[in-house]
């Protein structure tokens, strides 16, 4: 139930496996801040946290912008995932991926 959990929260909110072309360390805690202030009764330090730190590995800083807004509003990553936009399939590719790894990681 856990993994579960951290799974949909990571997927609600804000998922690539070694898929990005360049590593978003810089980009700071983008996706922390976002998951702690999505309000959602699992969204803790730790976990905020630990996503964090795998977004950091697997998104570029783009990305995790891109990604953090999906925390405030869900809608528009279905907006995202169901474009025709070549950039959106391809971040999507590597957002599904990071979801996947952070349940994994982060559960």
């Amino acid at each position: 139930m856990k993994i579960l959990t951290t799974t949909v929260l990571v997927f609600a909110l804000a998922a690539p496996m070694g898929i990005a072309t360049a590593p978003a360390a810089e980009a700071g805690s983008t996706i922390e801040r976002a998951c702690m202030k999505s309000n959602r009764r699992t969204a803790a330090p730790s976990l905020c946290g630990c996503i964090q730190r795998v977004a950091d590995q697997m998104l570029t800083r783009r990305d995790q912008k891109m990604a953090a807004k999906f925390f405030k509003d869900p809608h528009r990553a279905q907006e995202v995932r169901q474009s025709d936009r070549a950039s959106h399939e391809e971040f999507w590719k590597r957002y599904k991926a990071f979801g996947q790894s952070a349940g994994k990681i982060c559960g």
